[in-house]
């Protein structure tokens, strides 16, 4: 008996296998008639491909009382359409073998599948649908919505870490969306609707707001058929005017306190910084990555080395910068204090200033920036090893407003950036008028 009730074609001979015959990545670009985007990389290593539908959508463009629209547009996708029952989608995936699943951030929603070639029609179908007749009805948003708030309660509420990143980033962007959490405050997901969440869903789902990327054992000349048959005849949209949510440059330095159930004492700092969308120029922000390698992006790294290992101040310290945003960035720093010793978060923090002054002032040993820029480089030979990985960055590259070309760039890029544009991005950027910082101390009656 068939135990779905969709009018699905699952034609397991729509696309024949794709040969392995190419050891070298070809990339191609065209879009359709409705404005959707495809990119597709061949990479005939393996007989697998990955199929990634990237909507130019996230928490940054949600307005003021709205926040979560968009992740939890995401869940409700999943509850059915015209051609599928609630969980469906899900589970003609499975029954093909395919991984699957979906994720929103401040700019953009993405629908993931990793399959067989001769799969990805099923999988274009299904997108298809759910890209135009997704059901959104109030009841399944009634039970779906109590799920997302018991994730918000899981991930964020009730995890010391990661409540405190939150609220730093909602200091740290005084003046944008990006400090809007993508998962939405509590307030907001208590009072949201289903009526909310279909007028999001008709705004932006919209082919002309999407990229569709293909990545794996296909060909060009077989795939594009396939993608004008099941995207082709959806209707382009107009679509609202979008703004990158920039930041002001020097907001000032801000500080909170939380009181948590935790043993150690917790130091977060960041600080504001352009993305590869705002940066007065690329070098900079490739500057900026190798600083964060320099700082705590590897064992190596002067804070991990001398004031986590050396000094033994913090049981554990790192940092991170994301510079594919489509607004403004932040470089993060984040420290656990070693019980052990007698220090307090501000006399840790001094010590961090200490390390970055010095950075700023003395001349970089060139084997060190050699080390970090080959941290770095190794990150990103290592991602070509993964199509998911290889999808993931053109299809972030191209929904933040830029081209999946600087993909195959970077390495070039990151072998450019002198010793003098480190320390000149360190000292325009690593300032206190840029600092936000968040101390997360154990509370009082915690034992």
């Amino acid at each position: 008996m068939n135990i779905y009730c969709s009018a699905l074609l699952l034609l397991s001979g729509l696309m024949p296998m794709m040969a392995l015959t190419a050891s070298a990545s070809t990339t191609h670009e065209f879009s359709l008639e409705n404005g959707l985007k495809v990119v597709v990389r061949e990479d005939h290593r393996a007989p697998v491909t990955t199929s990634q539908l990237w909507f130019k959508v996230g928490s940054s463009q949600e307005p003021p009382g709205q926040s979560g629209l968009s992740h939890a547009l995401e869940h409700m996708l999943y509850q059915g359409s015209s051609k599928t029952c609630a969980g469906e989608t899900s589970a003609i995936l499975e029954r093909l073998g395919a991984a699957e699943n979906a994720f929103t951030s401040n700019d953009y929603t993405t629908y993931h599948q990793t399959l067989a070639p001769d799969h990805l029609g099923v999988s274009f179908e299904l997108m298809a649908d759910l890209m135009t007749t997704a059901h959104l009805r109030t009841d399944a948003f009634a039970t779906e919505i109590e799920v997302i708030k018991q994730e918000r309660r899981e991930r964020t509420d009730d995890v010391p870490h990661g409540l405190a990143m939150e609220r730093l980033q909602a200091i740290a962007f005084p003046s944008s969306a990006q400090a809007t959490p993508t998962i939405g405050w509590m307030h907001d997901l208590q009072r949201m609707s289903a009526p909310q969440l279909r007028e999001w869903y008709q705004r932006w789902y919209a082919p002309n707001n999407a990229t569709l990327v293909i990545a794996g054992d296909v060909r060009l000349d077989q795939i594009k058929p396939v993608v004008e048959r099941y995207f082709g005849g959806i209707p382009r949209k107009t679509l609202p005017e979008v703004y990158a949510p920039l930041e002001l440059a020097e907001p000032g330095e801000r500080t909170i306190t939380l009181h948590q159930a935790i043993h150690a004492p917790q130091l977060l700092m960041s600080f504001n910084l352009p993305s590869l969308t705002t940066a007065p120029d690329r070098r900079t922000v490739q500057a900026l990555r190798l600083l964060d390698i320099l700082l705590a992006g590897s064992n190596s790294a002067r804070l991990k080395k001398h004031l986590q290992f050396n000094e033994e101040l913090f049981s554990q310290i790192s940092s991170g910068y994301n510079p594919f945003n489509r607004g403004d960035s932040l470089l993060l720093l984040s420290a656990q204090l070693n019980t052990h010793q007698q220090i307090t978060l501000d006399q840790a923090q001094a010590r961090i200033w200490q390390v970055i002054e010095h950075l700023k002032t003395t001349p970089l040993d060139p084997e060190e920036l050699e080390r970090a820029r080959t941290v770095l480089i190794a990150n990103q030979v290592y991602e070509q090893d993964s199509i998911e990985s290889q999808a993931v960055r053109m299809g972030t590259l191209e929904s933040i407003g830029l081209s999946w070309r600087l993909m195959d760039e970077d390495i070039e890029a990151l072998n450019q950036v002198s010793a003098k544009d480190i320390q000149q991005a360190a000292a325009t950027y690593l300032t206190r008028q840029r600092l936000s910082v968040a101390y997360l101390l154990p509370e009082k009656n915690h034992g």
